[in-house]
């Protein structure tokens, strides 16, 4: 094993290992979603430094917005729990998608030459283009969600527009969808930075390469908006009136708001990230 395939193996390892403790000590992931993330965390950065350091930060600003206004978020939420903390489930309902992305493209490529070019390589292109929005979906729709909940406005129903309690499946706000877009931004901004820094493309690709900023914030919105269809839909809300909350579960004491008991909140979250993985690979393979 040659120097450079041993700096990308410690690179793999350590970081990983690094925030996977970190986060299990903020009381970010328990036992089991700290062990599942350092897996995750370990096959993106051993693939390309780019996927890595995207999931990083879908990873670290969901921390950090977990933990703002958590006396805010105790109230709106039947089911909160102190920090944020995922299990494996919930790490893997957020990653797992990309990660098979990344283990086909690593498969594919070794590693290497992983510019966005549909012409030379359209596998690559789709691949690498549902990779970014996958975490810009995931993104977009921690950040609508936080920045929502916190916010003044009362919410409205996606599908009728009708004002809803917070903490409603499928409720949306201004703030939240000009959040999700934000997020987008970031993970394109986060491609486009490390891209620059640790990869080479031909000088037209490598402008052109610049449209993944608008393109991932678009994918941040689409994928909250997708996200909140399906929960508006597909996810039971209802408001419970010994709680004073809205639960995901039906009761005798709950008034049903919108939604049905098909899925729950990881699912839809899979769902909404497939679906725009799916249609941010299509649109790469158009604009590239």
């Amino acid at each position: 094993m040659d120097s450079i395939a041993v700096q990308q193996l410690a690179t793999a390892l350590l970081i990983p290992l690094g925030v996977a403790f970190i986060a299990y000590k903020t009381r970010s992931f328990d036992l089991s979603g700290a062990l599942a993330g350092f897996v995750v965390m370990a096959i993106h950065f051993w693939a390309d430094f780019r996927f890595g350091a995207m999931l990083l930060v879908f990873f670290f600003t969901s921390s950090v917005l977990a933990k703002v206004g958590q006396e805010k978020k105790r109230l709106v939420y039947a089911d909160f729990m102190e920090g944020g903390q995922r299990n494996w489930i919930q790490v893997l309902s957020n990653s797992c998608i990309a990660t098979i992305l990344v283990v086909a493209l690593w498969d594919l490529t070794g590693g290497s030459g992983l510019c966005l070019d549909s012409v030379k390589s359209p596998s690559i292109t789709s691949l690498v283009g549902g990779i970014i929005g996958h975490y810009s979906c995931c993104s977009g729709d921690t950040w609508s969600s936080e920045f929502g909940v916190l916010s003044d406005t009362q919410p409205r129903l996606i599908t009728n527009s009708k004002r809803v309690q917070k903490g409603t499946n499928g409720g949306v706000t201004k703030a939240g969808l000009v959040a999700a877009a934000g997020a987008g931004t970031l993970i394109g901004l986060t491609f486009i930075t490390v891209g620059v820094l640790s990869k080479e493309c031909t000088h037209v690709a490598t402008w052109k390469q610049l449209l993944v900023i608008p393109l991932a914030a678009l994918a941040g919105l689409c994928g909250s908006v997708i996200d909140s269809l399906l929960g508006a839909t597909l996810q039971f809300s209802g408001f419970c009136s010994v709680r004073k909350k809205v639960v995901s579960k039906p009761a005798p004491t709950v008034k049903r708001i919108s939604g049905r008991r098909i899925l729950d909140n990881n699912a839809v979250n899979f769902a909404a990230t497939f679906l725009t993985s799916l249609l941010t690979a299509f649109i790469c393979l158009c604009v590239f």
